[in-house]
């Protein structure tokens, strides 16, 4: 049915403004709207008329009723408009020479194709806009309309339909090639841009949602297609897998002009940043095709003044603020037009018959209306076909998502019918059967040798012509679509880089179709594709674009059970590249189905199954799971302990494994001493300057941090920071670590000017290297605002924290360890600037996450309770403040001993608590008692030692002992002045004889 919208404008209407309706296919209505908005800036009113009548209407009467209306009438004409209904070109001519030629003044045209039109168009007169700029365009326009060429009378705003059709957006990402057979749908589409459109800034999401085969990917790529001038950016997602999603929207961030790293997560939050902001562009549109696992959703899902748009089967999606749009099968007419169309010598009443048998479903009709139009097989014969069921066993198997029978058996018909006619194609869709649904990147397999080839098969890489005859049939016939990232600028890719999207209705076919024989040879010579597709380098997150197209086709090409050495190494990369890249629940979830395979071909202490342990236990000790990491890391070097004659570099690597998951879980001292023995293996079998050597010698620094050993650290640290930047380069992303250990090192160390000068460098490399918001950078602008604050920086540290929060959340999670240590810093920036109820829920928050990951007995679980005791006192609610106080001086006693840092300063705040509480004898002593121990550990200028002796001057004055407390004061006053500075913060409150204190910062190494 027709529908109609009414735009009326608003310049001065004079005697010369006139009416006029705009009349257009569906496909059209960019050129329909950018007509409209021309003529409106001229002042004229337009109605926009989009047309397709009924085919039981006479055409005559169709086009007689459009003289209704009043004013004129302008056809926008191309040979789509011309296939409407279908009906045949007589009657066509029949109508322009009649109705049409009997009232020519009120007609007018404009042609979008260089194709020839039916010679009774001549009637119209219609000029060529199609192979011409947008003011020429116009210019045309307003001559056959008879208007004089001014100029406009008011410019109209950007906004719907006022950029030319023929200027693409400025950012077009991968959306499909249009399908100039698209049927129907008009009013659905319309449907779906009015809701997109009326939506609330930030809430316009919107998800197609059917049975498979129903429609909704061409649905999505028409959208793109049919409303392309409402946006300046309209970017195609694949997202059948997690890690091909975020590769796909992260690949956005260039093209934006972001000025992002390579990692996905850094690009990704850059571009939801930017699209939050509609910054360079407000007017965008996201495709998110195929997302069925939503439990990213939250994560990934941009907000905005722009659009999305999903392709689903999952019906979940309406629980994450997104509208649910349920796509249906063709209308009849839809169906019966597009049949006709593509096979003409059939009639309305065999398409009707037809349609009906497929059921209205667009896959099946797409299929059947290919081999009805490339074959000369009779619509009875073939009917008869369908119905006796040939091979409708197929049905019987199940797992086909509600596809009729009849459906299941037109696509075993032609396939069966290709296999006589064309064997290649036949090969090359079976070849695609071994590959995952979806995108498949079918032209590597033209990188393999004709010897690495089963003999029937040479011929994928050896003749070009039967390989490119193969392709164009199966697309010919709908069976798969050419999948190309150079769409719209219409390059054509080579056959090595050619792409393939085959729907998962038709995998499935396909794959039970395929003899089993064949399948087990096809599903080989994925494999070896995929290997030779290997570029052997994940820590390169250049070639992070080629490991996502790779991971998908793992599973389904049988490469998890294989027992070739190349195809395992790809499979331990692409392992490489889940931890490199930060897609660690992908990882995990991998790594977990690669040992399960693994285990039945190989011995545990095989090399492969070393370095999948050493992989997996990487990946869930950075997804925070600390525990099973340990246990799996455990389990194998106890294993290659127990092993005769065991590879020394593998040892080494598995002890460095545990020694890192020790220093997770809080076993400070065990940790230390085993990588120790980390690196004198690594000195023993590499020497000094290698990378693995310096690798041992960096964590060593981070445990002998965790001990509170600072000044070792620092040593040691700096070493490897001098080492690196002479052997590798001072960019390079494992000098930049050394550069944030020596800073922190600095700052614990009480040296803040110096950490904070280290740190202020390190940010600059860290952002010129890596870029602004990858995860290594977040923890470099972590360890800055820490050393800000600390150094009494001017600087507004709470805001760099409430950002640097934003950023890290989008990284990793909420629930992540590292924003975890970023909400309890925060939370105690906030509480010592006055706002308890922010640093109340920051606190309470960091530390039950804490709880849940560590459990309750790891020190820094422990240590989280002094920093609530500090709320609780500041909140006046003194006693149970000494209770948590308390509670975590003698837990960390218990675990660290007495002379650690973390210890000294629990001390601290409980002498502080004593004090408030009355008990003046117990709060001198263990002042006292602290004040010794850290000048000890500490040094006697050290800030925290500082601190221990201006507490114990208050307390010494509050047992009236002023002489000695005076000799205490002066001599901390004169060491802060010496060491901070006579204006920082700590100086400042000791004058002032403020009660010192210390915040808890969480740091795992």
């Amino acid at each position: 049915m027709a529908t109609q919208r009414q735009t009326a404008g608003t310049g001065a209407q004079g005697r010369d403004s006139e009416h006029f309706v705009v009349v257009f296919a569906g496909f059209h209505r960019p050129w329909a709207t950018w007509i409209a908005h021309r003529l409106e800036s001229h002042g004229h009113r337009v109605t926009l008329h989009r047309w397709d009548p009924p085919r039981e209407v006479p055409l005559e009467s169709a086009l007689g009723d459009l003289l209704l209306a009043s004013g004129r009438i302008l056809l926008v004409l191309s040979d789509w408009f011309f296939q409407l209904g279908p009906r045949p070109e007589a009657e066509w001519n029949e109508a322009l020479r009649g109705i049409v030629h009997a009232n020519s003044e009120r007609f007018a045209a404009v042609n979008l194709t260089n194709r020839a039109l039916l010679p009774a168009t001549t009637v119209l007169e219609p000029v060529d806009l199609w192979s011409v700029g947008a003011q020429e365009a116009e210019r045309r326009l307003l001559s056959r309309l008879g208007l004089p060429p001014a100029p406009a009378r008011r410019p109209l705003p950007a906004g719907p339909g006022s950029r030319y059709p023929n200027d693409p957006p400025a950012v077009w990402g991968e959306v499909p090639r249009r399908n100039v057979r698209f049927t129907g749908r008009d009013d659905l589409l319309n449907r779906l841009q009015q809701r997109l459109m009326d939506a609330d800034q930030g809430t316009a999401v919107v998800t197609l949602v059917g049975m498979a085969g129903i429609g909704k990917t061409q649905m999505a790529a028409e959208y793109a297609h049919r409303f392309s001038s409402d946006y300046d950016v309209v970017w195609w997602v694949n997202s059948d897998t997690r890690g091909t999603l975020r590769e796909r929207l992260g690949e956005l961030a260039p093209e934006l002009g972001l000025a992002a790293g390579s990692e996905p997560g850094e690009r990704i939050r850059a571009v939801q940043e930017a699209l939050r902001r509609g910054d360079p562009y407000g007017r965008w549109l996201l495709i998110f095709d195929g997302w069925d696992d939503i439990d990213t959703a939250g994560d990934l899902l941009p907000e905005g003044p722009g659009h999305v748009l999903i392709t689903s089967r999952n019906r979940s999606w309406s629980e994450n603020r997104t509208n649910l749009v349920e796509i249906p099968g063709f209308e009849r007419h839809e169906s019966t037009g597009y049949l006709m169309r593509r096979a003409p010598r059939i009639t309305a009443a065999q398409a009707d018959e037809v349609a009906a048998e497929l059921g209205d479903i667009p896959l099946a009709l797409v299929q059947a209306a290919a081999w009805l139009g490339e074959s000369d097989m009779a619509v009875p014969d073939y009917l008869r076909m369908v119905r006796d069921g040939e091979l409708s066993e197929l049905a019987d198997q199940g797992g086909f998502d509600g596809v009729p029978r009849s459906s299941l058996t037109s696509w075993s018909i032609l396939i069966n019918r290709l296999r006589d006619s064309q064997p290649h194609a036949v090969e090359l869709l079976s070849l695609c059967a071994a590959f995952a649904p979806g995108r498949i990147p079918i032209g590597l397999v033209r990188h393999l040798r004709p010897a690495e080839l089963p003999e029937g098969l040479a011929w994928l890489t050896s003749d070009l012509t039967g390989w490119t005859r193969a392709l164009d049939t199966l697309v010919n016939y709908s069976v798969l679509t050419r999948d190309t990232r150079s769409a719209l600028a219409g390059e054509e890719p080579g056959p090595e880089q050619e792409s393939v999207h085959m729907h998962r209705i038709v995998h499935d076919i396909v794959a039970r179709l395929t003899p089993p024989e064949d399948r087990k040879l096809h599903r080989q010579v994925v494999r070896r594709t995929l290997a030779a597709a290997d570029p052997g380098n994940a820590q390169d997150s250049r070639l992070w674009p080629r490991y996502a197209e790779l991971l998908p086709h793992l599973e389904p090409a049988g490469a998890l059970t294989s027992r070739n050495e190349r195809v395992q190494e790809t499979v331990l990369n692409l392992l490489r590249y889940c931890y490199r890249s930060g897609e660690f629940r992908t990882g995990v979830e991998l790594a977990e189905q690669v040992r399960e395979h693994w285990s039945e071909l190989c011995p545990p202490e095989h090399p492969r199954m070393v370095e999948l342990s050493t992989q997996q236990g990487n990946i869930l000790r950075a997804n925070g799971a600390f525990r099973a990491a340990y246990e799996l890391d455990r389990e194998m070097l106890e294993r290659l302990r127990a092993t005769p004659g065991h590879d020394g570099a593998g040892l080494m690597t598995a002890t460095s494994c545990l020694a890192a998951d020790q220093r997770y879980l809080g076993q400070y001292a065990e940790a230390l001493q085993t990588q120790r023995e980390v690196l004198e293996t690594a000195l023993e079998l590499f020497g000094p300057d290698d990378y693995l050597t310096l690798l041992a010698q960096h964590n060593l620094g981070a445990g002998l941090r965790l001990l509170g050993r600072y000044t070792e650290a620092y040593d040691i640290d700096l070493e490897t920071l001098r080492k690196r930047e002479s052997l590798l380069r001072a960019r390079h992303a494992a000098t930049l670590v050394s550069g944030i250990a020596c800073a922190r090192d600095l700052r614990l160390m009480g040296r803040y000017r110096d950490a904070l000068a280290r740190q202020e460098l390190g940010m600059r490399l860290h952002i010129q290297t890596l870029g602004p918001q990858h995860p290594q950078t977040l923890r470099a602008r972590h360890n800055l605002v820490l050393c800000e604050r600390r150094a009494g920086s001017p600087q507004d540290v709470g805001g760099a924290m409430a950002s640097l929060l934003e950023q890290t959340e989008q990284v990793h999670g909420r629930g992540h360890y590292a924003t975890l240590g970023l909400l309890v810093d925060y939370g105690n920036y906030a509480r010592e600037h006055g706002d308890l109820q922010q640093a109340r829920d920051l606190n309470a928050e960091g530390e039950h996450g804490f709880r849940e990951l560590l459990g309750p007995a790891h020190p820094i679980s422990t240590g989280m309770l002094s920093n609530t005791g500090l709320i609780l006192q500041a909140a006046g609610d003194r006693a149970e403040a000494l209770t948590m106080f308390e509670a975590a001086l003698a837990g960390l006693s218990a675990t660290l001993g007495p002379d650690h840092p973390w210890v000294l300063g629990c001390a601290l705040n409980t002498a502080g608590g004593r004090n408030f509480t009355g008990r003046l004898d117990s709060a001198q002593e263990l002042s006292r008692d602290t004040l010794r121990r850290a000048r000890h550990s500490l040094g006697p200028d050290h800030p925290l030692t500082l601190s221990c002796e201006v507490a114990l001057a208050m307390d010494l004055r509050g047992l009236r002992e002023h002489e000695e407390a005076g000799k205490v004061e002066e001599d901390a006053l004169q060491r802060l002045t010496r060491t901070l500075g006579a204006q920082h913060p700590h100086t400042l409150s000791a004058r002032q004889r403020v009660r010192p204190y210390w915040d808890f910062e969480p740091y795992l190494g």
